[in-house]
């Protein structure tokens, strides 16, 4: 990816091969995990890629797309020769109706284009590719950042067309939509299924009769993934103790904390932080 993010926005197209990668360091900087700085899409053109986000393994083949959201950790653990297209735009750039539903899309798997639809996504990213750089263009900015905008807009539109339409949910999805909202938004502060039943004026059971029905999940078991999840982001993007992650997602109780680690994931933090560093 172009290194250029001064305007929040950056875009490139590379071919990858494994030969690429001649000495083990080299293999290991471009395997590294990392986070990026903005909502970023990869457009895989050619190949095979194994990548793994939020620790979750994928195996993506083209032609497809790949939504990366800035809080997710991820890294490429193999390749095939690839061709991939990337764009990478910050939240102030974005259509504000285009940013609510990439929030709500978190997380996504990579999605299958099929030809018809990868045909559009390949000329409209060829379009935004140009306009990144005609960096002498008198309007380079509102250009760029239209294009890119009307790009996203069809990725999401694909994105869409496989997920459930809301006219269709049923009194529980659209409960369960709704907690995953506020929990996306709350986990650090609230962790209490009564608190999120409260915020959707509610009863406690009745919350989790929907969570249930809809996820097959408590809505305790939400709460404790969805902090579970950013603790591993943590530990893995950062060089933090386990005493100060606990605190930064409002344990004070930080012996609590390591427990509550263990029973989720089965392994200690600390072993889960070697685990993914050997």
């Amino acid at each position: 990816m172009d290194n250029t993010f001064s305007l929040g926005i950056s875009i490139d197209k590379n071919s990858i091969s494994k030969t690429d990668f001649r000495t083990t360091q080299q293999k290991e900087e471009a395997t590294q995990s990392h986070r990026d700085e903005g909502f970023t899409f990869h457009i895989l053109e050619k190949g095979t890629v194994i990548i793994e986000i939020d620790f979750e393994t994928h195996h993506v083949t083209a032609p497809a797309v790949v939504y990366l959201h800035p809080d997710q950790v991820h890294r490429m653990l193999d390749i095939d020769d690839i061709i991939v297209c990337s764009l990478s735009i910050n939240s102030e750039n974005l259509n504000t109706g285009y940013l609510k539903i990439l929030e709500e899309l978190n997380p996504v798997t990579p999605l299958s284009l099929e030809t018809e639809a990868y045909s559009i996504v390949a000329e409209s990213f060829l379009l935004c590719l140009n306009f990144y750089r005609q960096k002498e263009n008198k309007l380079y900015y509102p250009l760029l950042r239209d294009s890119c905008n009307t790009f996203i807009g069809f990725l999401l539109s694909q994105f869409l067309n496989v997920i459930k339409p809301e006219d269709s949910f049923s009194r529980s999805d659209t409960v369960a939509k709704a907690f995953r909202n506020l929990l996306e938004k709350n986990y650090i502060t609230l962790k209490r299924p009564g608190q999120y039943a409260d915020l959707l004026n509610i009863s406690t059971p009745y919350l989790n009769e929907c969570i249930k029905g809809s996820t097959g999940n408590s809505v305790s078991y939400l709460i404790q993934e969805r902090i579970i999840l950013e603790a591993k982001r943590l530990l893995y993007h950062t060089d933090k103790s386990v005493k100060e992650i606990a605190f930064e997602l409002g344990y004070a109780d930080y012996p609590y904390f390591t427990r509550l680690f263990s029973k989720v994931t089965g392994i200690s933090a600390m072993t889960f932080r070697r685990k993914n560093f050997d």
